[in-house]
């Protein structure tokens, strides 16, 4: 697997994103258990999570309760960073709800800790913009955790060039994450991407494959991923990868999974290399 860093931790090129194992539609235990376990087994040392990746209003933290079942229970567990966030909350009945208060996202982050079990969150992240709540009044609480060594690295998710340039300032410059959507049906982070290059923060892609399930229909416009899968024999999702790996090195998708095929699927994408033509095709498309 190559690797790529988040602040001044190396990690897997392709981390694993948690959230299907938990919400709507996620399978039973022991599948999600052999999910993460095929991740660690094919090198992936990232895993994101977050507090509010939960179904039912009286498990939340189902996400990050498993994955901590799951690292514990593997020889590679101790090498994988855990990304969580706070700051977003599910109320049962299928809704999400914000909550950027500096006071909770502290008492969210101490949930997290437990839950977790750990003495550091690796990598924790402010999950969502409050329109209720000044974001300098969000970052500044997650600044007060990475000074009070509850976190280890910061970050931010769902956030605009304004919003990142501020983040970093208020963390003096210890802003080492960006985690936005993106993926070929959802391009309109390119400029966080961009920004993020700049400046040298990771961005870490959610719901990369976002729309890469059309690529074989009939005049879709993402059928060129279907056409170099098919010439590299490979699936549509691997190539969807590797061109986001392509674009930057600060690039590191975070492909959902709730299926061991899936992540190692997913996890084999930093070893296909394409070329010039076929990265420009796929940037256009």
């Amino acid at each position: 697997m190559d690797t790529r860093r988040i602040g001044d931790v190396e990690v897997s090129a392709i981390g694993l994103g948690g959230m299907p194992m938990s919400i709507e539609g996620r399978p039973d235990e022991a599948r999600s258990l052999a999910t993460i376990h095929a991740a660690l087994d094919a090198g992936v040392t990232l895993i994101d999570t977050a507090d509010a990746y939960h179904l039912h209003a009286d498990e939340v933290g189902h996400n990050e309760t498993l994955i901590a079942k799951a690292l514990a229970s593997h020889d590679r567990g101790a090498d994988v960073l855990v990304a969580t966030k706070g700051g977003h909350l599910r109320p049962g009945d299928g809704s999400w709800t914000l909550n950027g208060g500096p006071d909770y996202l502290k008492e969210a982050c101490e949930a997290s800790l437990r839950r977790l079990g750990v003495e550091a969150i690796g990598l924790y992240q402010f999950h969502r913009p409050d329109p209720r709540v000044p974001y300098a009044d969000s970052v500044g609480a997650i600044r007060e955790l990475l000074d009070e060594g509850k976190i280890r690295l910061a970050g931010i998710s769902n956030a605009n060039p304004e919003q990142i340039r501020l983040a970093n300032e208020i963390l003096d410059g210890r802003l080492v994450a960006v985690q936005n959507q993106f993926s070929p049906a959802f391009r309109s982070s390119e400029p966080e991407l961009d920004l993020c290059d700049e400046l040298g923060i990771a961005f870490l892609p959610w719901s990369p494959l976002g729309g890469i399930a059309r690529a074989g229909e009939l005049g879709s416009a993402y059928a060129p991923f279907a056409r170099i899968a098919e010439k590299h024999g490979v699936s549509p999702q691997r190539v969807c990868l590797a061109w986001m790996l392509a674009k930057s090195p600060v690039v590191v998708p975070i492909p959902g999974a709730s299926r061991p095929e899936t992540i190692r699927d997913s996890a084999a994408a930093p070893e296909l290399t394409l070329s010039a033509e076929e990265f420009a095709e796929l940037d256009a498309a």
